[in-house]
């Protein structure tokens, strides 16, 4: 089983687990965009809610930190994506 059975799922586990990260990480911020999060840490739902407040006047309170939710996402989705292929058995033939 270890030797047919493991190395056939791992990818879809692989793939599955990078999704899920990216999905903990949306939740953690939009619940601390709502103020639902962990309060007395910082984070970028939370940075968000603040910069919102103040977006007429300094734009980037708002821009920088939903670009770097949106760039961790998808450096967490395309690195599970890579490592995907390169432990892909049905690839190596």
């Amino acid at each position: 089983m270890a030797q047919h059975v493991v190395p056939n799922v791992m990818s879809v586990v692989i793939v599955r687990a990078t999704v899920a990260l990216g999905f903990a990480i949306l939740t953690e911020a939009g619940l601390s965009f709502f103020g639902l999060g962990a309060q007395p840490d910082p984070s970028w739902g939370g940075m968000l809610n603040n910069g919102r407040e103040s977006s007429r006047r300094a734009s980037s309170l708002a821009t920088l930190p939903g670009l770097c939710i949106m760039l961790t996402v998808l450096a967490f989705t395309l690195f599970g994506d890579g490592l995907r292929d390169a432990l892909d058995p049905r690839r190596k033939r």
